[in-house]
């Protein structure tokens, strides 16, 4: 086996072994949850590993999913999927992850990623800016790191 043979098949075996470490997980935007509460995201918060894919999916009409300004780490993906359609994003940047349904922001359709163990942005979600009913729902997100 030559040399480039040799780089070619340990390159395959790396890249094959992270793709298998990454997991995938689905938040599906939902008019009302399993406990009754409604326009919500489930899960609501996420804690995941750094190269992990989450799904949004559009269960039902008249939702989307994206980040929230300033809620997310530098270097960070900012994702904006559109109304009714599903997203995928891969998450390749340790940090907390606030978003939204930019219809039902209001109503505190908001949602937690947290990647990594521990995210030097967390104090962004906590001090979160907008209506009490959104900044009492990060609190309660933020909280759950960790546990």
């Amino acid at each position: 086996m030559n040399i480039r043979s040799f780089v070619a098949a340990a390159t395959l075996v790396l890249a094959s072994t992270l793709s298998l470490a990454a997991a995938e997980y689905e938040v599906r935007m939902l008019n009302k949850g399993a406990d009754g509460q409604t326009m919500v995201f489930e899960p609501e918060f996420l804690q995941i590993a750094v190269g992990d894919t989450v799904t949004f999916i559009a269960s039902d009409k008249g939702h989307n999913a994206e980040t929230i300004k300033g809620m997310f780490p530098e270097g960070g993906n900012e994702f904006k999927g559109k109304i009714n359609e599903e997203i995928s994003v891969t998450f390749n940047v340790e940090g907390a992850y606030g978003y939204k349904c930019a219809p039902h922001f209001a109503m505190a359709m908001v949602g937690l990623i947290v990647v990594g163990d521990n995210p030097a942005n967390l104090d962004a979600i906590t001090d979160a800016r907008g209506p009490a009913k959104v900044k009492a729902k990060f609190s309660e997100l933020a909280a759950m790191v960790g546990q």
